[in-house]
């Protein structure tokens, strides 16, 4: 099923389809090369957006959360993704401990997690779930909505090992974007494998280091191809010293969001583009959804309600928000039953292992669809009979306009292993 689109079949994510179909070639020894110079993330979500004229990645998450979403016709990718992933970094391991969230009583949360024993059990993995929460004393059950359960554990640490009593990993997986900062409990693990790395949660992450990479990427890939870069790239800036509910900073959010604006409009003039722009303000670090605005005129700020205050000043672990990237808004023309729609792409190691759309009844084609009352439609990225087809009619297939969506995805996932060489602490060039 490819999802309707409200603008006409023939436009340039039409054309962006073929050209990708017709350098597929180019595009995967590309794509091989620059994972012979650069490692992947261990596993990465990417949600992307639609916008008729215009596909680009909006967010790039290095603790995806999802993998409940994907269709038992994926766990097969997903394993065999898990088993390379492993393979390299550890190849002897045989014993992972998954570290969750905090608080996992979500039952949407607990079945991804369920999802990820699932997966690594079925990669030769023994796996175990610790948790941080230093309220959790004994090991503890938690009941599943399909009726089966999971037993959460307190993490121990012994000198420079981090397991659980009597169950001693060479590999910890962090399911954890350690919102929250950085436990005492994780730092100088240097005898086991940390994955991700510390300075990929959002303790240490900004968005700005990652969409500053993603711009490279996108220019390379676009060079490859013979193509403009903006096509697959939405404009950022960062923004710092911000308070919301005390209006400090809001001279400099809104000359920046003017200019952003500005290069948009003028984007929009040289491709023809009738609609009107906007730009989308969100926090440089975090996620689930928080903490977004959509302005379509830079004046917009000057009259904030108290709502949309309190909602800008905090996010995810009542953390403040004082830094936030103004970034130039793709809408999404994608529907599903008239519903508003946005591709999200699952990836472990360099693979694409599946997806789904995000969907959301109540939200418009220019907000920010991570909101409560949103529901998930799977991608048929994975049956065999899904692989591109070169010669159907761009805008038809949908193994096609999955295998875009997966390209777009994959160099957001590159941007992200540009962006944590970038920001490695431990790295000789880092500053």
């Amino acid at each position: 099923m490819v999802p309707h689109l409200i603008t006409a079949l023939t436009g340039p994510i039409n054309e962006l389809e073929q050209r990708i179909l017709e350098s597929m070639p180019a595009i995967e020894r590309w794509f091989r090369l620059e994972w012979m110079e650069h490692t992947p993330p261990f596993y990465t979500s990417v949600d992307l957006r639609n916008a008729g004229f215009k596909l680009a990645p909006v967010d790039t998450n290095l603790f995806p959360g999802g993998f409940n979403n994907l269709t038992p016709e994926m766990l097969p990718l997903a394993v065999q993704a898990a088993m390379a992933a492993i393979e390299k970094i550890c190849p002897e391991a045989k014993n992972l401990l998954l570290i969750p969230e905090n608080h996992t009583r979500n039952s949407f949360y607990l079945t991804h997690i369920e999802t990820l024993v699932r997966v690594f059990t079925l990669a030769g993995l023994n796996v175990r779930l610790g948790t941080l929460d230093d309220s959790v004393k004994e090991p503890q059950t938690l009941n599943l909505p399909d009726g089966g359960t999971l037993l959460l554990e307190p993490v121990q640490r012994q000198r420079s090992r981090l397991g659980l009593k009597d169950f001693d990993p060479c590999t910890i997986l962090l399911n954890n974007d350690l919102s929250a900062g950085i436990p005492d409990m994780l730092r100088h693990l240097h005898e086991q494998y940390l994955l991700p790395p510390l300075h990929a949660g959002w303790a240490l992450r900004r968005k700005r280091n990652h969409f500053r990479a993603y711009e490279e990427v996108a220019k390379k890939f676009s060079k490859l191809l013979g193509m403009d870069p903006w096509l697959i790239h939405p404009m950022s800036v960062a923004v710092d010293g911000l308070d919301f509910q005390t209006g400090q900073g809001m001279d400099a959010l809104q000359a920046q969001v003017d200019a952003v604006l500005t290069k948009t409009r003028r984007k929009y003039k040289e491709y023809g583009i009738q609609e009107r722009p906007f730009v989308v303000v969100k926090p440089d670090a975090g996620t689930y959804g928080m903490g977004i605005m959509t302005v379509r005129d830079a004046k917009e700020l000057d009259e904030l309600n108290r709502r949309t205050k309190n909602k800008m000043c905090t996010i995810k672990d009542g953390r403040p928000v004082h830094e936030v990237i103004v970034q130039e808004g793709v809408a999404t023309h994608e529907r599903i039953h008239d519903a508003v729609a946005e591709p999200v792409v699952y990836m472990m190691d360099r693979y694409v292992v599946g997806g789904f759309y995000r969907v959301h009844a109540e939200r418009g084609e220019d907000e920010n669809l991570n909101a409560p009352g949103s529901s998930f439609v799977p991608l048929a990225f994975a049956q065999a009979t899904q692989l591109p087809r070169p010669g159907e009619r761009p805008g038809a297939s949908a193994p096609n306009r999955f295998y875009m969506y997966g390209v777009i995805a994959r160099l957001a996932m590159l941007a992200a292993s540009y962006e944590l060489e970038a920001t490695d602490p431990e790295a000789e060039n880092y500053s």
